[in-house]
């Protein structure tokens, strides 16, 4: 499976650097809720320098990296790609930010199997909480669904506490509160 040759070397480059990382994104909420397809990766990252640098010196000609993006993403906290040219695979890792939910959710993430490959991957209440905040920001039904998988799957393993906590500080209470109800129609 090229997706999982992908992830293993991805991991394996993280893991030799030590650079604490989590799963997130459609991969997360696919693995806690309901799978869909996507051709990327969304790896959040908390390097240090030296780490950062030692990940980056560790990808050969076999793979797309712009080292000046990566390290502009480093210092400024932001996102940037790695591409495996011999799969398509894309890679997105995000630096982690200094914001209170970006730190709690980086530390409750927990272990998972993608592709049958054991990651460290973002929790069912963060995966919902971060795809709530994408579609207010982009007005995507499609982070919506992932999200609602997520709630229709593991609704009797949430901690709604939390989720609802970090919905009304992240703006997103309203949808939550839609979803959920949605979910508790659909039980037999």
């Amino acid at each position: 499976m090229e997706e999982s040759d992908f992830l293993v070397r991805l991991i394996n480059k993280l893991e030799t650097a030590k650079i604490p990382y989590m799963v997130t994104g459609s991969m997360a909420s696919g693995l806690w809720g309901v799978p869909r397809t996507t051709n990327d990766f969304d790896i959040v990252i908390q390097p240090t320098q030296d780490q950062f640098e030692l990940f980056l010196n560790s990808f050969s000609e076999d793979y797309y990296i712009s080292s000046d993006a990566a390290r502009d993403a480093y210092r400024k906290h932001t996102m940037f790609n790695i591409i495996d040219h011999k799969t398509g695979w894309k890679a997105d890792l995000i630096v982690l930010k200094n914001l209170p939910f970006q730190k709690e959710a980086f530390q409750r993430r927990r272990a998972g199997l993608i592709f049958g490959v054991k990651v460290r991957v973002t929790s069912p209440e963060d995966a919902i909480l971060s795809k709530l905040v994408w579609a207010k920001s982009s007005d995507s039904e499609r982070q919506i669904r992932d999200a609602s998988g997520v709630i229709e799957v593991q609704r009797e393993n949430l901690d709604l506490d939390y989720l609802r906590k970090w919905a009304h500080e992240l703006g997103v209470e309203e949808m939550l509160e839609k979803i959920i109800d949605e979910a508790d129609k659909l039980k037999p």
